[in-house]
């Protein structure tokens, strides 16, 4: 689904992320994601882990 973006769409996107939430706000943001896919990936390993047991 995601795999024919190119470089302009990410940069289109981006540009709109900008002008919704504004650049203040853009890292608090991304730390969110970040930990959010973090935890996510724990999540999954332990429910593998789990499952093996």
């Amino acid at each position: 689904m995601f795999g024919s973006l190119g470089l302009p769409e990410l940069l289109i996107i981006l540009v709109i992320v900008i002008l919704i939430f504004g650049a203040n706000r853009l890292p608090g943001l991304a730390r969110g994601m970040g930990s959010a896919v973090k935890n996510f990936k724990e999540g999954m390993k332990d429910d593998a882990a789990d499952h093996k047991s």
